[in-house]
């Protein structure tokens, strides 16, 4: 175990972002509707947190809280010991929608966010976009626009971009969702990448819990709505990771403690009567049918 947690980067990283319980509704007067409650987890600095739970559970609402984009009702944020009072540039989100600029290339979109800060001499940020690109596997698609990249590229091309402006603190909501399997799980690894070498400060949400694991260094677990941190995981696997790990002993037994708590989490969802859940329920009786 601390050989596994030396390689990941150390057990007992700094916290950099505190959420201390955090509340947060929507609506007004009787049809007013909890999606936070009592909300509290740590993200540490250079590492990978990857917050996961139920459909509709308030993932996209915690991310836009963390963002600045939101506010909280009750509770606080704080960024190394200060209130997040609104959005910021040490606090940058990569959303399921494509955000390049259709009339630039793919270098320039990459290279645009310090261009335009000018708090770096132009050969380190042409550096950085060169190095980034080639992780991505992007070098020779730097002067394509975005509507001749394929979708993959287009979502690689903008992590680059992202990552580029060495924020404080990362967050991807669901950056993946609506690739194709294979694409998806090529994406993961350029993903891993790009966080392994750079080793920034990551918030990557998903449903996926096969994605979940093999990316996170901690796996938040939330609640159904209104949503809170049910459990905390910490993933002892070694980095750099590959896909070969996926069939490792020791993955399967985070995979069933993370679906133990998202089974019960689900039912509960399934009682209020959402399509998600029996989605979900469904998808773990498959899988309990497979391996009995």
């Amino acid at each position: 175990m601390e050989q596994r947690l030396a390689a990941n980067g150390g057990g007992h990283a700094p916290a950099l972002l505190e959420v201390r319980s955090v509340n947060k509704s929507f609506g007004i007067g009787p049809l007013r509707q909890p999606v936070l409650d009592d909300c509290s987890f740590t993200l540490e600095a250079g590492r990978l947190t990857v917050l996961i739970g139920p459909s509709g559970c308030g993932k996209s609402t915690l991310v836009n809280i963390l963002a600045g984009y939101e506010r909280v009702d009750a509770g606080e944020v704080l960024l190394l010991g200060r209130p997040v009072r609104g959005p910021s540039i040490d606090r940058l989100v990569v959303f399921q929608e494509t955000a390049l600029f259709p009339w630039m290339t793919t270098y320039k979109n990459v290279s645009y966010g310090p261009m335009v800060q000018r708090n770096r001499p132009h050969t380190e940020i042409r550096a950085d976009a060169d190095r980034l690109l080639e992780t991505v596997g992007l070098r020779e698609f730097k002067d394509k626009y975005p509507n001749q990249l394929s979708g993959g590229m287009q979502r690689r091309a903008e992590l680059a971009r992202a990552m580029i402006n060495n924020p404080k603190i990362m967050m991807l909501d669901e950056p993946l969702r609506g690739l194709d399997a294979m694409t998806r799980e090529l994406m993961q690894e350029y993903f891993l990448r790009l966080y392994e070498d750079r080793r920034q400060t990551v918030l990557f949400v998903t449903s996926e819990i096969d994605e979940a694991i093999f990316l996170a260094d901690k796996l938040l677990i939330m609640s159904n709505r209104p949503g809170r941190i049910e459990k905390t995981i910490t993933i002892a696997l070694a980095r750099p990771r590959k896909p070969s790990l996926l069939t490792s002993a020791q993955y399967l037994e985070y995979k069933e403690e993370a679906l133990e708590v998202l089974h019960a989490e689900a039912v509960k969802a399934f009682a209020g009567g959402s399509k998600a859940a029996a989605d979900f329920l469904e998808a773990y009786a498959a899988r309990d049918r497979q391996t009995a």
